[in-house]
């Protein structure tokens, strides 16, 4: 009998444990529910903004245990789309993202450290133009919930910036443009 017990209260314990642990969710292309977007300044006078609109990825999140977390992203960086076309050509070629030689951008998480109870800072590794440098995402996280199709999803927002030519990105566009900022909003599908 107290074998059973015992056995009862295990099983019981491995099924009910489920969501203390960390969740893999999965990036929502599908329903477009997630961007990664950037902006530059032009010239010192404007912002000049674009988006990346293929790209995939994966994280886990644990509520008891954010540390914990990872995250990967994969760009497609001839998706790049900034609402002209001669200039997205013209960012498609070795000048900038160089698409021909390195069609994939990726960001692979390190460390993450909680910054707050809804903040946390995301070190990991930017592959852009065939050069990996390590970046910090100042990430928060937005909500997390089920959603009216019987799923479970939750939803980050994250910044980063960088110096071009910290990627071999090495055309001048004058001293106002040397960095360029990354906003990701990320809603996953949990798994």
């Amino acid at each position: 009998m107290l074998k059973k017990t015992l056995a009862t209260l295990a099983l019981g314990a491995a099924l009910f444990a489920g969501p203390l642990l960390a969740a893999d969710y999965e990036i929502d292309r599908k329903g477009q529910h997630a961007f990664i977007n950037f902006k530059i300044s032009h010239l010192g006078y404007s912002w000049l903004y674009g988006t990346f609109k293929d790209f995939s990825g994966t994280f886990s999140y644990d509520e008891k245990n954010p540390d914990a977390s990872k995250v990967q992203v994969s760009i497609q960086t001839a998706s790049v789309d900034t609402n002209h076309a001669e200039r997205d050509k013209h960012l498609r070629s070795d000048d900038f993202l160089n698409v021909s030689e390195f069609p994939t951008a990726t960001f692979e998480s390190t460390a993450i450290k909680t910054t707050g109870s809804k903040s946390a800072d995301i070190t990991g590794n930017l592959t852009l133009n065939g050069v990996t440098k390590p970046v910090v995402i100042k990430a928060t996280l937005v909500g997390e919930g089920s959603d009216p199709w019987g799923g479970y999803r939750a939803g980050f927002s994250g910044t980063t910036s960088f110096k071009l030519k910290d990627f071999d990105i090495n055309k001048d566009l004058g001293p106002a443009s040397q960095e360029v900022e990354l906003t990701l909003s990320v809603e996953g599908v949990r798994q």
